[in-house]
């Protein structure tokens, strides 16, 4: 077992659809898409012993904990309008599941789906670059499996220790004060926007980054992706002379989160030489 790059911790997740049911969650989108950009990635996660991964997360260490059952999610659209049902939960994911030497991994990335995840694990990574898509926190369900979105009650136990949240509009349902909330709580908070790119707020600056524009065939895991590609990038600039740079790693979590949308699952999550090569077109336009 070797150390990667990138962690991201989460229930990997069974999505129904007509004839059965396909691989999903944060954790396979983010996975695939730091493995994609070069990183040497890897998944802490519930689900039950028996689950047959997919071929897509070859080349992924993938750490499961055992679990009775797997998430299950079943989507309903009433009028155009998605409402979801969680119809098996996996256990929690605590600190006993990750492997002790994958605590010094540099890039860890939070993706709950059914609060899961307890924030104080944020802890458990002092020196590395952390961010969180938080969508599972703001999710609770009634009796019937139905999913509503909430308050994140734990949200001051994980902020301050962050590099990046990344939140999108569905999750903050259009109320300008959960992000006002948040941006003064976090390092550098970014809100996407689908097709219209996303907002970076950071040292007290806030900016709009429009994306790349995209064929779009499905929506699914594009927040996620750009999550991972945004705190890839992030991470490169502090590395380089001119240091941190969110709004690079913005302008590039854009670019591969559009082609993410251009096809079906995680088909169409690009490699790093379709992004550079996308960017370099840009700037010698």
């Amino acid at each position: 077992m070797t150390i990667p790059d990138y962690l991201v911790i989460g229930h990997i997740t069974k999505d129904l659809v007509a004839d059965g049911f396909t691989i999903g969650g944060t954790v396979t989108y983010a996975a695939v898409t730091a493995r994609n950009l070069g990183k040497r990635a890897a998944i802490v996660t519930s689900a039950e012993a028996d689950l047959s991964l997919p071929d897509v997360l070859s080349g992924i260490q993938v750490v499961r904990a055992p679990a009775q059952a797997t998430t299950t999610f079943r989507n309903v659209y009433v009028n155009g309008t998605r409402q979801q049902y969680v119809s098996a939960l996996a256990n929690p994911i605590g600190p006993d599941a990750i492997p002790a030497a994958w605590r010094q991994v540099p890039l860890v990335h939070f993706g709950p789906l059914v609060r899961e995840i307890d924030e104080s694990l944020v802890h458990y990574f002092p020196a590395s670059h952390v961010v969180a898509t938080p969508q599972g926190w703001f999710r609770s369900w009634d009796e019937t499996g139905y999913v509503s979105l909430g308050e994140w009650p734990g949200a001051e136990r994980l902020l301050p220790h962050l590099t990046a949240l990344v939140l999108s509009d569905e999750d903050v349902c259009g109320d300008p004060s959960c992000i006002e909330r948040h941006a003064a709580l976090t390092h550098t908070l970014v809100v996407t926007h689908g097709p219209r790119g996303a907002t970076v707020y950071h040292a007290g600056q806030v900016r709009h980054f429009p994306t790349r524009p995209a064929n779009e065939v499905d929506l699914t895991g594009a927040g996620d992706v750009f999550a991972a590609a945004f705190l890839i990038r992030l991470r490169e600039t502090a590395q380089s002379p001119g240091g941190e740079d969110p709004w690079e790693a913005a302008r590039f979590a854009n670019v591969v989160g559009s082609f993410s949308v251009e096809g079906p699952g995680t088909s169409a999550i690009p490699t790093r030489e379709q992004v550079e090569t996308y960017l370099q077109q840009m700037r010698q336009a």
